[in-house]
């Protein structure tokens, strides 16, 4: 895959599904802008990390079996010295552990927190009929409930990347909404074109989920990442 990947995955009907680690290694090694991310397996481990980051940094529970990680209290975001590391370590993995009992546990993910930008999400999965799509839309944690979201099939041109941004309802958030400087779209459509030709290049991913990706007005960045295997 291009990656030097600690390959302890969960094998459940057919598929391997990458930590958030691992997806962002994968990701980092094919030249994605990815946030840089540490796994800490310690509550000393998480404070290395966090000093060699630098802070503010965000801290994440790591399991292939908690999907929605925010859902249980797995996300803490902001944390400014070390002893909110310390203490978010021992509480993220108490709310883990108290929401899922059963989950395998492997740490928790260390990153220096992403500035402020609009949240968008990429993501691509196989239909039976189609072969893969792509899906492009605002993102964060209400990206299902608003559903703001368009679709391509792989391979994408350029002027399908340019479409499914352009034809969101919230496209107006990243044009420039009430003053607000306009994100750079021309790095998103690249972005697009990138996934499009990763997915090509690697039949064997079989979901993609970059949620969210911040953009910027000079560039984007992913900051969180969910990969699946075919086996």
């Amino acid at each position: 895959m291009g990656a030097d990947l600690t390959m302890g995955e969960l094998r459940d009907e057919g598929r391997t599904i990458l930590t958030e680690k691992e997806s962002k290694a994968f990701l980092a090694a094919e030249g994605l802008p990815v946030v840089r991310t540490g796994h800490a397996r310690s509550r000393d481990e998480a404070l290395r990390i966090a000093s060699e980051i630098g802070f503010p940094t965000a801290m994440k529970i790591l399991s292939r079996e908690i999907i929605h990680k925010s859902d249980c209290g797995g996300v803490l975001l902001n944390l400014k010295s070390e002893p909110e590391v310390e203490e978010a370590y021992e509480k993220i993995l108490q709310n883990a552990r108290s929401h899922h009992p059963d989950a395998s546990i492997e740490g928790v993910s260390v990153q220096r927190m992403a500035p402020p930008g609009v949240e968008v999400i990429i993501g691509m999965s196989k239909d039976p009929q189609f072969g893969p799509l792509l899906m492009f839309g605002i993102g964060g944690t209400t990206v299902e409930l608003l559903r703001d979201v368009s679709f391509r099939i792989v391979p994408l041109l350029r002027r399908d990347a340019h479409e499914m941004i352009t034809e969101i309802r919230a496209f107006p958030l990243l044009s420039g909404f009430r003053g607000t400087e306009p994100v750079d779209v021309a790095f998103l459509e690249n972005l697009l074109l990138r996934v499009s030709e990763l997915v090509e290049n690697h039949p064997e991913i079989r979901e993609l989920d970059l949620n969210p990706v911040m953009a910027y007005p000079d560039g984007a960045l992913i900051v969180d990442a969910r990969v699946i295997l075919e086996e």
